[in-house]
């Protein structure tokens, strides 16, 4: 898991997968952008534009992904997110269509994201995302999905 500025990565030289989000981002404003699937380069890299409201942590769950890198990009709001390793959590179903493992755990990290950061899941990360920081607030965001 990285968190990092979107000011400072345009300072400096990212990763690979990190630069191609930043080169979508200076051409693609996420916030007037229409939910769902966006293909950039088929399904090598793409971003989902989702929107929700954040809430409790109990109505939210923890996922993992093996095929994809998963970078979140806030574009309006803020929302909690939980992070563990995956070697601290149970594991169960791989649904591979979707690159969607089912997990059960407990937090080691919170990360409040909000606008002009990246957030990178590796596959060794698990996530919970959605929760709200102390409000019910809405939020849009682009989870970019490069394959690895």
């Amino acid at each position: 898991m990285e968190l990092i500025s979107i000011k400072s990565l345009q300072s400096k030289k990212g990763t690979a997968a990190q630069q191609k989000v930043l080169e979508y981002l200076k051409s693609h404003d996420l916030a007037s952008m229409e939910k769902g699937h966006h293909p950039i380069h088929g399904d090598d890299f793409f971003v989902n534009i989702i929107e929700y409201t954040t809430t409790d942590e109990d109505h939210r769950i923890w996922e993992a992904h093996k095929s994809y890198l998963d970078i979140h990009v806030i574009a309006t709001g803020i929302e909690r997110i939980y992070h563990s390793f995956i070697e601290n959590m149970e594991t169960s179903k791989y649904h591979a269509q979707e690159d969607y493992l089912e997990i059960e755990g407990s937090k080691e990290n919170i990360i409040d994201l909000s606008p002009n950061q990246l957030l990178v899941f590796y596959p060794e990360d698990t996530h919970k995302t959605g929760i709200k920081v102390k409000n019910n607030l809405p939020v849009k965001k682009g989870v970019f999905k490069i394959k690895i």
